[in-house]
């Protein structure tokens, strides 16, 4: 069976760099646009099996381009999913008159943008791969005092956290940690408990008591930091 296609598209690189992220541990084929007009002359060429597309791009903008893809008869039942801006209503309005299948708020969530994914092509991939560390790192918790950990594992959305004191799941994270050993390459990250392993009953006995965290933000210095560590464990 060949692998599906999965469109994105988006005139603002970062935005794309990290989609493409997100989209690393499926097995697809990833086209990327930089407008509508070119994203509707990829879907006519291409045939993808999903689109996520920003709303607000220059040529041609999502809403129109989402209406003209809806529109055709052999392109109509390609799911689309918009990307805007949080807190627009008017946006959400826009996107919902384009057709669109669904829709999603920016800064863009990667358990989000997955799980939205999941529901048109099942093929989706929600688990990254994860590099075993002991890096010593920096936390804030809800915004308390600074205080020291260890990172069991790291992914490009999210590290397991080596941690003896009580959180809970959804408690603001902002983590900092050095993934090569030098001073000026400080990977800092803000992000929430995802799950907790607690000490006395810890859900993954293999694993020390804490925290999984789920990465929100982060520079791009940071990612491409972390992106560039996971690449040299797999080059061995």
């Amino acid at each position: 069976m060949a692998s599906p296609k999965i469109l994105l598209v988006d005139d603002t690189k970062l935005f794309l760099k990290l989609e493409m992220e997100y989209l690393k541990q499926t097995a697809a084929r990833v086209l990327t646009a930089e407008n509508g007009r070119q994203a509707l002359e990829i879907a006519e060429r291409e045939h993808p099996d999903l689109i996520f597309m920003d709303l607000n791009m220059p040529e041609m903008d999502g809403a129109a381009c989402c209406a003209a893809i809806k529109a055709d008869p052999v392109m109509g039942a390609i799911p689309v999913i918009l990307v805007t801006s949080a807190g627009a209503d008017e946006s959400v309005e826009l996107c919902k008159n384009a057709g669109c299948d669904g829709f999603l708020t920016k800064p863009i969530d990667r358990k989000a943008f997955l799980e939205m994914g999941r529901r048109f092509l099942e093929q989706i991939n929600r688990r990254e791969r994860r590099i075993p560390t002991s890096f010593k790192v920096l936390l804030r918790i809800n915004g308390g005092e600074n205080t020291n950990a260890v990172c069991v594992d790291l992914s490009s959305g999210g590290a397991f956290v080596a941690h003896p004191g009580e959180v809970g799941v959804e408690d603001k994270v902002e983590i900092s940690m050095l993934v090569s050993g030098l001073s000026s390459d400080l990977v800092e990250a803000w992000g929430r408990v995802a799950w907790v392993n607690p000490g006395e009953c810890r859900k993954k006995p293999k694993l020390p008591a804490g925290f999984g965290v789920e990465f929100l933000s982060m520079t791009e210095e940071s990612a491409a930091l972390i992106r560039e560590f996971i690449a040299r464990q797999d080059r061995g």
